[in-house]
């Protein structure tokens, strides 16, 4: 009588997308490892789980893509099973379904019990913090909030995940904790947005009675924040700044626009004014703070005297970092009522145009540094390089600093001090140096 073998499945999470889906895949990762499962990130296995991302049209194509190569690899015989998960699933499920009939299943956004069942796992509620990290090992997202409540016009994230929901502080904390334990250095604080935090939970915005008992967690050296709405930004975050170490001098905060008329259909519940207002707090609370900001250009109705005005006006702020994105045209969002009537190579010359100008004031910006003595953390080693980066920059979007590994050996994962030789627009070269 023949038996049959039974072969033991390697799950393989493949991420796309933001920061927010990273950890959901890490989440996934430690729950799978905790059923004793066999799972890696995006390397060789037999059952392929996709996290995709829905945000704008090249997102959705690169998960389309993504999707399609692991279907074929299933037909080739190379994969057994492709379950997909994530925005881009929960927002068109029934699309993908039909189109793409070969996944075995599709899941959303909150459906991770769900998923776990389907891989042959359960889901452990106990599980506060566990998750198997895919940074390097020295930093880690802290996620402390799902979902966003906020109208913006052009945003889908609330079709995907749903309303704000805050993790309590006492999780966040015994997260941190485990996430120390582990070698963890630096928490970045992500969530749709910061400014909200706590709201639903505590009837106040208590991101810095969360960064105050953060601080606490031996061995966490930095605490990063990522995606503060401007809107009702609590002030008192600032003053944590100031006073606690650990938090660094850096903020994210997406500004979108300038224009008075654009921010009000774009519904961000801010002005010309509140918004400069803002900045100048900002500016005078926390002198050393290095602002990122991301800007939208081609947004329905933006006139060239609207683009001008950005324009200037990221002229007169001189952020130390900014990203700018053509706007998509997304279905179901309220913008999509509005006629898309900014054609797109114009939306193309103008992003190209802020990012050209934020160039130039980030190479100026640089040369100020040289000279000048930073505290790092060693990200990795690329090449002849050390590529570590100062409290002002986050991994994989702002500045890096690069040490020759010819002539000097460091520790990735470890903080050393460094003085700035040369700079370039966005890179800039460091001496080791002992700080007495």
């Amino acid at each position: 009588m023949r038996t049959k073998t039974l072969k033991k499945n390697k799950i393989n999470v493949v991420t796309l997308g933001c920061s927010k889906n990273v950890y959901d895949s890490e989440v996934l990762m430690g729950q799978l490892r905790a059923n004793n499962k066999e799972v890696v990130h995006e390397e060789e296995g037999n059952v392929v789980v996709i996290n995709t991302c829905g945000f704008i049209a090249n997102a959705k194509e690169e998960s389309v893509n993504t999707i399609l190569e692991y279907v074929q690899k299933k037909e080739d015989g190379i994969v057994d099973k492709v379950f997909v998960t994530g925005c881009l699933s929960e927002r068109y499920k029934p699309d993908l379904q039909k189109e793409i009939p070969n996944v075995d299943q599709y899941f959303g956004t909150t459906e991770l019990p769900a998923l776990l069942k389907a891989l042959g796992a359960d889901y452990k509620h106990e599980l506060i913090g566990e998750r198997l990290t895919t940074t390097p090992k020295n930093y880690a997202y802290l996620k402390i909030a799902e979902g966003c409540d906020r109208p913006c016009s052009f945003c889908a994230i609330p079709l995907m995940r749903g309303g704000h929901k805050s993790t309590p502080i006492e999780n966040l904390v015994i997260e941190a904790e485990k996430l120390a334990a582990s070698g963890i250095k630096e928490l970045i604080l992500i969530a749709q947005d910061l400014t909200y935090y706590g709201l639903d939970l505590y009837k106040e915005r208590a991101l810095a009675k969360l960064l105050r008992e953060l601080v606490k967690v031996e061995g966490i050296e930095w605490i990063r924040l990522h995606y503060a709405f401007p809107t009702g930004f609590p002030e008192d975050v600032l003053d944590v700044m100031n006073e606690e170490p650990k938090v660094c001098n850096y903020i994210d905060i997406p500004l979108q626009h300038i224009s008075t008329k654009l921010l009000k259909s774009m519904r961000r519940g801010t002005t010309y004014e509140k918004t400069n207002a803002l900045l100048k707090t900002f500016r005078e609370k926390v002198p050393q703070m290095t602002i990122r900001t991301t800007l939208i250009v081609g947004y329905p109705g933006e006139t060239q005297e609207d683009f001008e005005l950005l324009r200037d006006w990221v002229k007169e702020m001189r952020f130390e970092r900014l990203g700018c994105f053509t706007y998509s045209h997304e279905e179901n969002t309220h913008a999509y009522n509005l006629e898309d009537d900014v054609p797109e190579e114009v939306k193309m010359e103008r992003a190209n145009e802020i990012m050209a100008l934020q160039s130039q004031i980030s190479w100026e910006l640089n040369q100020q540094k040289i000279g000048q003595e930073f505290r790092i953390v060693v990200d990795r080693k690329e090449g002849n390089y050390f590529v570590g980066r100062t409290e002002f920059d986050s991994p994989d979007v702002d500045n890096e600093v690069l040490i020759d590994a010819t002539t000097h050996y460091l520790k990735t994962g470890e903080f050393t001090w460094v003085k700035i030789t040369e700079a370039e627009d966005f890179d800039l070269y460091a001496e080791p140096i002992v700080k007495q």
